[in-house]
């Protein structure tokens, strides 16, 4: 591209520089020879009355041609024949300017010459002559050529090396332009270009860095999606574990708890394989397709209806306690009466408490008891899950995504504390008073459906209140 612009410049400028000099150069001569001209005629009509006065006195016209004449370029024809000066026009061009009577100009040897005739009488004619050499017709004109010639060079050369430096800049930011996309293509996430160059180059340069901080969002949800939906696959492998301790050794259960390992093992590594940053690995690793939060890919995607936490936890606090009643544990759970709506489809929030709960099987002894409760504040639902285990030493680290001290894969808090953030709420780590661990996460309530399931619960409290009285009265 740098090599056709300044062809382009060159070629441009080379024309417009000779279709103005040329002309110029032309017209500077003509004007030089025009300004000789007109010297030689005034000079040569300053001749003529002392020619006519003298005449007839050759001695004393000599005399005035003398003093008149510059290095020989005045003569004075007289009609005998005689040349006062020195004579440069040829006979025939005397001859024709006595004869016609009339002033004639034009190159002769050596230069040009100018014939003005002088009537002395009807029969006799002087004729005066002057003549111009062909340095004073060209004087200063070559000069003013080598410098027209310069000049154009310079004009040419300039508009090259300006193309150049335009084009240079052009080239550079698409060159860098194209060295990103073919970094971004080969896996490097982190790649960025700095906008330069003209305003669309710098457009389609904050358009790749939108389009890169796109792309990496998109793989960063998918690699989270699958880590998580990994980590929820733990939950039934969890209980299918114990289920397969309490049958004890039966034909075949050696079989099964070798399948259950395999299959722990292969999440686990799905697990790490998406906790793997994304500028180490290909982008053509199978990341899984989804994403944790559909409206993030798909805005046009309905909002998930709301939720109650209350009636949810319940159902799978049940499911545990199976597993609590084989290991020995105590479950205790208390929800509040209260109407518990968060903005959350009922698997992300299943998963939440599944995996609240099964970091305290996984974590604790058995036969460390549990707790989980349900509470409302005004603007949000408030889970917790404590336990009389050995606590969390660290809870800043147990929060970090990935990060675990207990040989899991260090996602379950951070499932937790996802989901809790989804409705702009939050989760905290703290004691608890069975000695161990107390997990709060704080939901917030859905905004549209307060009013609603406000005055729907209160309602059916109404009817509930209004049919035990009833009862009481029969």
């Amino acid at each position: 591209m740098r090599t056709t612009l300044a062809t382009v410049a060159l070629v441009v400028t080379s024309m417009v520089a000779l279709s103005f000099l040329v002309p110029l150069a032309l017209l500077l001569r003509t004007q030089v020879q025009t300004q000789a001209a007109l010297g030689a005629e005034q000079r040569a009509a300053a001749l003529v009355p002392a020619t006519v006065t003298l005449a007839s006195r050759p001695t004393d016209l000599e005399q005035v041609v003398a003093r008149l004449n510059m290095a020989g370029r005045h003569s004075v024809h007289l009609p005998d024949g005689r040349t006062v000066g020195t004579a440069h026009a040829p006979a025939d061009l005397l001859d024709r300017a006595v004869r016609e009577r009339m002033s004639f100009a034009g190159a002769i040897p050596g230069g040009w010459a100018y014939l003005q005739p002088v009537p002395l009488d009807a029969n006799r004619v002087a004729v005066v002559e002057e003549f111009v050499p062909q340095a004073e017709l060209n004087q200063g004109v070559a000069r003013a050529w080598t410098v027209m010639a310069l000049l154009a060079v310079g004009l040419v050369i300039g508009s090259v090396l300006v193309a150049d430096r335009l084009g240079a800049r052009v080239v550079r930011a698409s060159r860098t332009l194209s060295d990103a996309s073919a970094a971004l293509g080969a896996g490097d996430l982190d790649v960025r270009v700095e906008p330069t160059g003209p305003p669309e180059l710098r457009a389609a340069g904050l358009a790749f860095n939108r389009m890169a901080d796109r792309v990496t969002q998109l793989l960063e949800s998918e690699r989270e999606f699958v880590a998580d939906l990994s980590h929820r696959l733990r939950t039934p492998l969890t209980a299918l574990r114990l289920a397969t301790d309490q049958v004890g050794a039966v034909a075949g259960s050696a079989r099964v708890g070798a399948a259950i390992d395999h299959l722990e093992s292969e999440l686990d590594s799905i697990i790490v394989t998406a906790r793997t940053p994304l500028s180490t690995r290909p982008l053509g690793a199978n990341d899984g397709t989804g994403a944790r939060d559909d409206r993030a890919v798909h805005p046009g995607r309905r909002a998930p209806e709301a939720c109650q936490v209350s009636e949810l936890a319940a159902h799978r606090v049940g499911f545990w306690s199976v597993l609590a009643e084989q290991q020995g544990r105590m479950c205790a759970f208390e929800a509040t009466d209260e109407p518990t709506p968060v903005r959350l489809p009922d698997d992300h929030l299943a998963a939440m408490v599944d995996a609240l709960v099964g970091n305290v099987f996984r974590h604790t002894p058995e036969g460390t008891a549990f707790a989980v409760s349900v509470q409302r504040t005004a603007q949000s639902v408030v889970l917790v899950v404590e336990d009389g285990g050995p606590g969390i030493q660290d809870p800043s680290s147990a929060l970090s995504r990935g990060v675990s001290t207990g040989g899991s894969t260090g996602l379950g808090l951070d499932i937790a504390r996802t989901a809790a953030e989804s409705t702009r709420g939050h989760l905290s780590i703290g004691h608890s008073t069975l000695g161990g661990a107390r997990v709060e996460v704080a939901l917030g309530l859905a905004p549209d459906s307060r009013r609603t399931l406000g005055r729907a619960w209160r309602h059916r409290r109404r009817r509930t209140a209004k049919a035990l009285r009833l009862s009481r009265e029969d």
